[in-house]
């Protein structure tokens, strides 16, 4: 009887009684990223040479529009100065062009007048002498008049014809000359395509000497100075090494946080959710974030397959944040008030069901009813039914 008694008690001492209560409970998901800025621009200058002003230091505010870098622009300022000067060359040549076509074009107008006007006089006088050797040959068939008479009248005629052909001739030379104002207009297009090309080729050099300044594209901080004054870079877009990085400018206007959460989590974090932020540099202080992006596609290190999720820092106090800096985060997935709980430990699984053991008569073994539970903060959970 002493022994079953001693039985009794040690199985009474296996179970140990809870209640379920009602309790406050968050369930959030916890992991570490790094802070990150808005945007990180990376400048660099289009122009090569020797840097002569650098007027920002790390960590200084700088606004968009401001002069960041200076380059010695001697160089480019020469080149300038010699696509000026081809240019006025070529201008000049192109008037030079257009003014012996006005001037062949005036001469080919009085030209073609006096062709015609000999072409006309030349015409009649033919036509006048031919009739007279015509009527010389009637005069001497009636013997009024004598050989020599009627042979100079032929003659006459004869060279009238000559002239005649010579004034044909001279429409022949104007036809030419149209030909050669064509060559000439030809040549205006050849002068004004030198003058468009010298024009473009100023340009590309004015816009040289502007590269040698290199203004800000956004507002920001300095987060990174790569170059000192003194120094010679080079070109990204003339050299095959992507030319000298020269500062990093970073946009703080907004703060992010891009944290690894595991796979066994990701389920539960959506966008919307409300993040809390804390990093070592201010261990007393927390930040409330919002997560904006969930990954689609995960990352696969050493067989830990984790999602990247981005968290808007949208605390007053951001402005503290430095990107890099390491951030753990907690993101609220599920909270209630006043949620019916029990200890997590009394949670026992069988299979895909949840059951906890409720108490039967005294003495007997306690029943395991199947229940459904929700928010897990860890140390309790909630039971829905």
């Amino acid at each position: 009887k002493a022994r079953r008694s001693s039985l009794d008690t040690a199985e009474q001492n296996k179970y140990t009684e809870s209640r379920v209560e009602r309790m406050a409970l968050k369930q959030e998901v916890s992991c570490t990223g790094s802070i990150e800025s808005n945007l990180d621009v990376e400048i660099k200058c289009k122009a090569s040479g020797q840097i002569i002003s650098v007027p920002y230091d790390v960590s200084d505010p700088v606004e968009k529009g401001a002069l960041l870098l200076k380059i010695d622009p001697v160089d480019e300022e020469r080149t300038v100065r010699q696509s000026e000067v081809k240019l006025a060359s070529s201008e000049a040549k192109l008037a030079q062009a257009k003014q012996n076509l006005l001037i062949s074009e005036l001469d080919l107008a009085k030209t073609r007048k006096e062709t015609q006007a000999a072409l006309t006089a030349a015409q009649a006088s033919s036509k006048e002498l031919r009739a007279k050797a015509q009527r010389m040959i009637s005069l001497r068939e009636k013997e009024y008049a004598s050989p020599e008479e009627v042979d100079s009248a032929e003659s006459a005629a004869v060279q009238g014809e000559t002239s005649l052909t010579k004034a044909v001739a001279g429409l022949d030379g104007v036809k030419v000359s149209e030909e050669k104002l064509e060559l000439l207009r030809q040549d205006i297009l050849l002068a004004q395509a030198d003058v468009d090309t010298c024009r473009i080729d100023l340009e590309n050099a004015q816009q040289r000497l502007k590269e040698t300044q290199v203004f800000a594209p956004v507002s920001g901080i300095v987060s990174e100075r790569l170059v000192q004054i003194g120094q010679i870079i080079s070109s990204p877009t003339m050299n095959v090494g992507r030319g000298t990085s020269l500062l990093t400018l970073s946009d703080l206007s907004r703060v992010f946080v891009v944290a690894n959460v595991d796979e066994s989590d990701i389920g539960l974090v959506h966008k919307q959710q409300k993040v809390t932020v804390k990093v070592d540099g201010f261990p007393d202080d927390s930040f409330s974030g919002e997560v904006v992006r969930v990954a689609t596609k995960g990352s696969n290190v050493s067989n830990v397959v984790t999602f990247e999720v981005k968290i808007e820092v949208l605390d007053e106090n951001k402005s503290k944040l430095r990107p890099l800096m390491t951030a753990d985060v907690s993101i609220l997935v599920a909270e209630k008030a006043d949620a019916p709980a029990v200890p997590a430990e009394t949670i026992k699984r069988r299979g895909p069901n949840k059951g906890v053991l409720t108490p039967s008569h005294p003495g007997g073994d306690p029943n395991e009813v199947v229940v459904k539970t929700g928010i897990d903060d860890g140390t309790h959970v909630e039971i829905l039914e």
